[in-house]
């Protein structure tokens, strides 16, 4: 610290050397005694030793503030004004480092929570599977379903942090939403059969998107339809030039829940009474769609059924 210090105040003492040596040339020139030269000297080195150690506590204290970089309220004592210029910026760069502290560890807590939720969302099927297997009643529709939902949820959860973490990761082409979203209803044709559901798709529509994000979008929205929707109930894909429109006969949702559906952790008074669930799907299929241009409404009554449409920012 004593070398930083000497190097923060060099002028000082070089300034001091030239002035001791001007004073001997003029003491030389003028033929003056050295007597004077000496005390001279002596009273300036004093003066100078003094303001050496006076600065010397201030600039270790000062060091030491800027280095623990712990408390605002020491900052009170930076006086000068490039001192006060720097005790901006550190103010500044703190209430930065507390925020995304902060934020860190919200993201921390809600990832645990998230985390927590979805283990006991799994616990569901896991349990059905283990049930059929002591009972040596295994029914392969059955283990299909479960497995299916099994399937739904990892990927709900890992689109999640993948989408959270990278938003870049989007790929556009041009596809057929028909072919997209069949190849989606094959996935749920298990669950149908058993609720003996009836899927029709109509139309067609030509986008440029992404073919994966779009399909974890889709995917949700009819998840929840199969989900919901009563024994021998109908579901009716309508696709158009420029929206999709996916309809169910099931419960329906509460009118006051319509608002917050695509809240994060949001379940809904349904969502409560099916099961266990994380509040995902709808939070991540709004984030997902935003990213792709794409518009998403939901409108429902309950024991009605529910009307959920995708369309482009055009309309």
């Amino acid at each position: 610290m004593i070398r930083q210090f000497f190097k923060e105040y060099s002028v000082w003492y070089l300034t001091y050397i030239l002035l001791s040596i001007l004073f001997i040339v003029i003491f030389a020139l003028y033929r003056l005694p050295l007597a004077y030269f000496k005390v001279s000297i002596l009273i300036n080195l004093t003066i100078l030793i003094f303001i050496s150690i006076w600065q010397y506590l201030k600039f270790k204290q000062k060091l030491s503030i800027l280095h623990h970089f712990i408390y605002v309220k020491e900052l009170d004592e930076l006086e000068l004004p490039s001192e006060l210029a720097y005790k901006d910026i550190i103010i500044k760069l703190k209430e930065t480092s507390a925020n995304e502290l902060l934020n860190e560890k919200t993201q921390t807590e809600n990832l645990q929570n998230l985390v927590k939720m979805w283990s006991h969302q799994m616990k569901v099927p896991i349990s059905a599977l283990s049930l059929m297997a002591q009972t040596d009643q295994l029914d392969s529709n059955e283990v299909q379903q479960q497995l299916t939902r099994l399937q739904n949820y990892l990927d709900t959860l890992l689109t999640y942090l993948k989408f959270s973490q990278n938003k870049d990761d989007f790929r556009f082409e041009k596809l057929s939403v028909r072919d997209v979203t069949t190849k989606i209803i094959k996935k749920y044709r298990i669950p149908c059969l058993l609720k003996n559901l009836s899927v029709e798709v109509v139309g067609d529509w030509e986008l440029s998107s992404d073919r994966k994000w779009l399909s974890f979008a889709i995917s949700q929205i009819i998840d929840n339809a199969v989900k919901y929707s009563k024994t021998d109930g109908t579901i009716i894909i309508s696709i158009s030039d420029g929206n999709i429109v996916i309809s169910d006969d099931g419960i329906g949702i509460l009118e006051e829940d319509l608002p917050r559906l695509f809240d994060e952790g949001f379940t809904g008074f349904n969502g409560h009474e099916h099961q266990k669930a994380t509040g995902l799907g709808l939070y991540m299929t709004k984030q997902v769609l935003d990213t792709l241009n794409l518009n998403i409404t939901i409108d429902s009554q309950i024991d009605k059924g529910t009307q959920v449409e995708i369309s482009s920012h055009k309309n």
